[in-house]
């Protein structure tokens, strides 16, 4: 009696529901959010797989247009096409508007696979390495935590830089160190007490021999709290012709050997000859990937200077292919990715202090002290930073509200734990297997069916 009462609600329900369903448009389907990327070791991890950075660096326009690409969904998506054919990665920008709405830009960017690794910086909101001391101040801070805010949002985020190439080759340069390095540490700070995801933190420096090693050891040393997540630098010491041994780099990769921090080029990708981009062969193999985790290759677009890949005109949808963009991607296509660990350090260790000398002087910061974060900064940690002020506000590099004082070690620790899971720091824990929940799941399904009908 009871199976004929549920066959008769079963066939009272279809003549309810009798006729054609009208056929609903289906939306374009959007890719799973890319896992993050974090930092453990001397390494980069997308969940439990080894992260190599197989990137390019894209600023359409140059720095003088100090334009934000990610604002624009035309222009990003007319790019990202062409980042799909060359088969990176990832993207590095130098500036971005952090009063815009990057949503769909970052999107198109996750849906095509792609990682973006940001300077949080422009020239207006910068540190400034002639006088680095008025240029720390609260409004700074302020631009920067905005842009945090902002970019956060994303998993594609892969990275923040707090700087690049503010200790350059002149040597009066290395006194706005100690300014820099107090930035990644507010950085980070932010980060962990706005409850963010621990997005890695660092610097981004020039390839300049006679301060490169101190540079890497400085942003490595002091108490956790003031030491950045990785360390990046720009090389254009690989000129075609050219190989591992005659360019130097195993000499870099020695000199770095046990250096305890995720290491990548920014930028890469010499111009003195015809380029053939065969620096791949040593950065996507062993010779270095126990040491460096890939890099970027500059650049995307030919500006001023000549050494983009693409010509563009405006924001027209035309993209012009220079010879070099197939070599490129036929390098990038020749050169997987390592397999496996590549031989990483699964510790991650901190560098002592480079003593002061006639190249490295810091003047009265000395070896490790940091300038305190300005006062007028400090309640941004609890409130937030409030609207970014966007690529056209009023600067900051002598808006007032500087440090007056130096830090006590350990000051820059977070008050408010970062997010865990998938967003804490190191390797997350592998995927749950969900398998046996479905199978236990149509077990109660049909054993359900089957009591209903008894």
């Amino acid at each position: 009696m009871r199976s004929f009462a549920i066959a008769s609600a079963l066939a009272a329900a279809g003549m309810v529901h009798a006729g054609p369903t009208a056929t609903e448009k289906e939306l374009p389907r959007r890719a799973d959010a890319l896992p993050t990327v974090t930092a453990s070791g001397n390494a980069f991890w997308a969940g439990d797989n080894r992260f190599y950075l197989r990137g390019i660096d894209y600023q359409p326009g140059g720095s003088s247009a100090n334009t934000d690409p990610l604002a624009d969904t035309t222009i990003c998506q007319r790019d990202i096409k062409k980042f799909q054919e060359l088969g990176v990665n990832t993207i590095r920008v130098y500036s971005v508007d952090n009063s815009a709405d990057h949503k769909d830009c970052m999107q198109a960017l996750n849906d095509a696979g792609i990682y973006l690794v940001l300077d949080v910086n422009n020239p207006s909101y910068s540190i400034n390495r002639d006088e680095p001391a008025p240029s720390y101040n609260d409004v700074y801070l302020q631009s920067i935590f905005a842009t945090i805010d902002e970019f956060s949002k994303y998993d594609n985020t892969l990275a923040f830089f707090s700087g690049n190439e503010v200790i350059n080759d002149k040597p009066e340069s290395v006194k706005a160190a100690p300014y820099v390095k107090a930035t990644t540490r507010d950085m980070r700070q932010y980060i962990g007490s706005r409850g963010y995801r621990k997005i890695p933190v660092g610097y981004s420096a020039a390839d300049v021999s006679q301060n490169r090693m101190q540079t890497a050891a400085y942003f490595n040393c002091g108490t956790d709290d003031e030491r950045s997540d990785f360390f990046a630098f720009n090389d254009y010491s690989w000129c075609a012709p050219s190989s591992f041994e005659q360019s130097g780099w195993n000499q870099k990769v020695e000199n770095f050997t046990g250096y305890g921090l995720p290491i990548f080029l920014s930028e890469w990708g010499c111009i003195a000859n015809s380029r053939d981009f065969e620096e791949l062969s040593a950065l996507m193999s062993d010779q270095m990937s126990a040491v460096y985790s890939g890099g970027l290759m500059y650049e995307y677009s030919k500006e001023g200077n000549n050494y983009g890949i693409v010509e563009l005109s405006g924001n027209s949808d035309t993209v012009q292919e220079d010879p070099e963009f197939s070599k490129l991607a036929s390098a990038l296509s020749k050169y997987p990715a390592p397999t496996g660990n590549g031989g990483f350090t699964s510790t991650t260790t901190s560098a002592a202090c480079p003593t002061v000398d006639g190249t490295w002087d810091l003047e009265d910061w000395g070896a490790s002290a940091l300038p305190a974060i300005p006062e007028g900064a400090v309640k941004y940690m609890t409130d937030g930073a409030g609207a970014g002020p966007g690529l056209k506000g009023d600067g900051s590099q002598n808006a007032g509200g500087t440090s007056t004082g130096t830090a006590a070690p350990g000051s820059g620790s977070v008050t408010a734990t970062a997010s865990n899971g998938n967003y804490g720091s190191g390797r997350p824990a592998p995927p749950m297997d969900t398998s046996i929940f479905y199978l236990t799941g149509l077990v109660a399904l049909f054993t359900l069916a089957g009591t209903l009908l008894l």
